[in-house]
This record gives C-alpha cells, sequence and structure tokens, in this order.
C-alpha cells in the first residue's frame, strides 16, 4: 500500500487514530482521549465516534478486540459484554505515520513558517 497516494484523513478519522496509537480504547475511551488530547477543541459525539469507527474497521485501519488489559474502569458484568475494544492494525499504524509526515511537510512550507513565525 502507498501511503503517500492517500487523501488528507479527516478530522475524526485523525484523532481516532492517534487516540489508538496510545493502545486499544473502548468507544467511550476513545472520546475521552481525543478531548484530553485537544484540549476540548475536538469532541466526537456517538453518531460520529461510531460511523468513523465502522469505516476504520471496513478499511482494517483498526481491529476490533475482545476486551482491554488491565481496564479497571467497569463495573458491570453485563456492561463488559457489550462493550467492544477497538485497536490500531499495522496498515493503521502506517496510515497515522504518513498523515503525521503529511502534516509535518506541510509546516516546514516557507510561507507557513511565516505566517507560523508571525512574520509579515
Amino acid at each position: 500500500m502507498n501511503n503517500t497516494k492517500l487523501p488528507p484523513l479527516t478530522e475524526a478519522t485523525f484523532h481516532v487514530l492517534l487516540a489508538l496509537s496510545e493502545g486499544e480504547k473502548h468507544g467511550y475511551g476513545i472520546m475521552v482521549e481525543v478531548a484530553t488530547q485537544t484540549q476540548g477543541m475536538v469532541n466526537l459525539g456517538p453518531g460520529t465516534l461510531y460511523g468513523c469507527l465502522k469505516r476504520l474497521l471496513e478499511a482494517k485501519w483498526i481491529s476490533e478486540t475482545e476486551h482491554a488489559a488491565g481496564d479497571q474502569d467497569v463495573k458491570s458484568p453485563v456492561f463488559e459484554e457489550r462493550r467492544r475494544y477497538y485497536r490500531l492494525s499495522g496498515e493503521g499504524a502506517d496510515v497515522l505515520k504518513a498523515e503525521l509526515e503529511r502534516i509535518q511537510a506541510i509546516t516546514r512550507l516557507p510561507n507557513v513558517q511565516r505566517i507560523l513565525g508571525g512574520q509579515s
């Protein structure tokens, strides 16, 4: 797969992949991680999150797991059975890396450097 041919990722896709780069998480954990990483600037609603997760599963950029090792926040065995966990796949990690490299290349452009540096 040639990741340089991929279009830029959507905001939701980028942040979900980035959140999962820290380890496997359930849906609510992903929402919390995204809000934390972005200092509240990005808040994924359930519809956006689960639509994104569905597309990422279909693309095989993430996979579903049965449980998260060491997850201590679950109080109900019934809730545990319904909770789905997700992890970044190797291909998903490659896509995330390609996107981060694309963003990094953009920030190196002279006019972007001028803008970020506050020069006119």
